[in-house]
């Protein structure tokens, strides 16, 4: 792959008025201060703890590890398993996780859970950060990371899955006591599998972002060479010899098929690998490749099986290079998602002083689209204005999922459920409200940095970034309790064939959840909705991240304005327009 031009400076945007912000937010602190509250909003419903909800998504992880497990185990009732995974086949394929109730390491979706595990990270990994559980995150992407590099015995040799899903499902028994077959399957030139192997580039390629940012560690710095080396490796693999990787695993094929097929995964591991290092032939591979769905097919679900949706909005992100979030009281965070936070003060101000202080301050003021003010990073390319052009189409069907999330675009939406779930289809729904939930997390924030907002079709006017977080927040509250039978979908998992309670929970697993009229059958053997499943869990690290975040600094913000005593405590909803 050859490297691409050079890429022209592009100058940064003038800086706001730092200090007329500053007065401005000094004068809506001091106007909260002294207007009397509603008493109806000291009665507001408190929302979820995401906190306690990020932490135990964490957790989770940890309990499906295979492989001999850390000095620092924190599931307690978890052993060793899986210690002679490989051994038939000569190989070391210890490690890695088990996708859900059984004990077959499935290769495309661990890799899909390491990369949203990954993604999250690096667009809010401030927010895990600050909630304290950085360490876990990094621990739960570098155990599916160290177990995709082994995996990678050759530069064109992957091994695909360890157990087959057939034998292993006849017999329920612990990881660590199972007797099923424990036979790899690997893919290579003769036998490709591009979908699986480019899933693992990208994997390999967001996690060297989280590892070469989190610290000034040089051993950080060298596990990132090392994954970003396999990365490259991998893509090469998948994009040379292409083909889907359940018709040269036949075993995998009953359990996960890839019906969308291999593009989606390539494209996807493309923008990952420009992404982490910065070269331009792959954005330009994405450009040049995008024909077979990239920008052409409008998505209304992203999963470990369609990764357009993800893709678009990753492309989209590539479109804008200004309009960072403002480091303000010590967070990194953009003002219109001050917004957010502030929101509850605005309730309190009279609209017109509200209106006054804003037309203050040049910044507040949102742009209507990423478009006037975007920046190609290939505009010194001779066919800049091409590759301008296709990257404009993926942001285009990036908006389309998104506005059908919402509801408002013409016709062609995302059901809802009565009780607001996001609902694409009966067997394990929730992993499709997960991840429409990070994308609207991720999206909203793009947009809130950028001081832009998204055009719908449906939409009156302009859809802000609150609407999106908002509808995020509404798939996080639906799994933690705030659904039709008040039940968290979050926390427990089966012990299957007995009357009898759950020698042990399962903290932190989210279940395949309701059906589309928000009913749910508790039952053992109903593992269309009660099995639980990594790629479930894995988009919602970091929305729960960035909800207990704002909402921690709304309920700083209530407990700092509240002179008069009649503040909403913590805990409070993050605004009204976020409830």
């Amino acid at each position: 792959m050859r490297q691409g031009g050079a890429r022209r400076a592009i100058p940064p945007p003038a800086a706001p008025p730092l200090t007329l912000l500053a007065v401005a937010v000094l004068a809506l602190l001091s106007l909260a201060g002294r207007l009397r509250c509603d008493a109806a909003a000291a009665e507001a419903d408190a929302p979820p703890d995401y906190g306690t909800a990020l932490s135990k998504s964490l957790l989770y992880f940890e309990a499906q590890r295979s492989g001999r497990l850390p000095y620092g185990q924190r599931v307690r009732w978890r052993g060793h398993s899986g210690l002679t995974d490989g051994l038939q086949q000569g190989v070391d394929l210890v490690g890695g996780y088990y996708d859900a109730g059984d004990h077959v390491k499935f290769g495309l979706p661990m890799a899909f859970t390491i990369t949203m595990l990954a993604w999250g990270a690096i667009e809010f990994g401030d927010d895990v950060r600050a909630a304290g559980e950085w360490g876990h995150a990094l621990e739960a992407i570098k155990w599916g990371t160290d177990y995709f590099v082994k995996a990678h015995t050759e530069p064109f040799v992957y091994w695909a899955e360890v157990g087959d899903g057939d034998t292993d499902h006849y017999c329920w028994q612990r990881p660590e006591d199972m007797t099923t077959s424990r036979q790899a399957y690997r893919v290579d030139k003769d036998n490709p599998g591009s979908d699986l192997v480019a899933e693992t580039a990208a994997a390999l390629a967001a996690a060297s972002l989280v590892f070469r940012g989190s610290s000034s560690d040089p051993r950080h710095r060298d596990y990132a060479d090392l994954l970003l080396r396999h990365a490259r490796q991998l893509f090469e693999f998948a994009d040379t010899h292409r083909g889907n990787y359940d018709s040269s695993i036949k075993q995998a094929h009953s359990f996960y098929t890839s019906v969308s097929g291999y593009r989606d995964e390539l494209l996807w591991a493309a923008l990952w690998l420009h992404r982490a290092t910065g070269e331009d032939a792959y954005l330009r591979y994405a450009v040049d490749q995008q024909a077979g769905g990239g920008a052409g097919w409008p998505m209304t679900e992203f999963s470990w099986e369609n990764k357009y949706a993800g893709l678009q909005v990753l492309a989209a992100k590539g479109m804008d290079e200004g309009g960072l979030g403002r480091d303000f009281g010590g967070f990194n965070i953009s003002i219109l998602e001050l917004d957010l936070v502030f929101g509850l003060v605005q309730q309190r101000i009279p609209p017109l002083i509200v209106i006054l202080i804003s037309l203050s301050i040049p910044i507040f003021e949102a742009r209507d689209h990423l478009g006037d003010d975007s920046q190609l990073l290939l505009d010194g390319d001779p066919q800049g204005a091409q590759h301008r052009a296709v990257l404009e189409q993926y942001r285009a069907k990036a908006e389309h999922y998104l506005c059908a999330c919402l509801g408002r675009n013409n016709g062609s939406n995302v059901h809802r459920s009565p009780g607001g779930m996001l609902y694409v289809r009966e067997w394990n729904n929730l992993q499709y409200a997960s991840s429409a939930a990070f994308l609207l997390t991720v999206y909203s924030s793009y947009l809130a940095r950028a001081g832009a907002s998204l055009r719908c079709p449906d939409a009156p006017a302009a859809v802000p970034p609150s609407e999106l977080l908002a509808l995020a927040r509404s798939q996080a509250d639906y799994i933690l309790g705030r659904n039709p039978l008040r039940m968290s979908y979050m926390g427990f998992d089966d012990w299957f064939g007995r009357g009898q309670p759950n020698p042990n929970v399962l903290v932190g697993a989210i279940v395949g959840g309701p059906n589309r009229r928000d009913e749910f059958r508790d039952a053992r053997k109903n593992y269309v909705q009660t099995e639980a499943c990594t790629y479930n869990t894995a988009p919602m690290v970091a929305v729960f991240a960035r909800l207990h975040r704002l909402s921690t600094m709304a309920a700083a913000e209530n407990s700092s304005s509240n002179s008069e005593g009649c503040g909403l405590g913590p805990g409070t909803a993050l605004s009204a327009k976020c409830r």
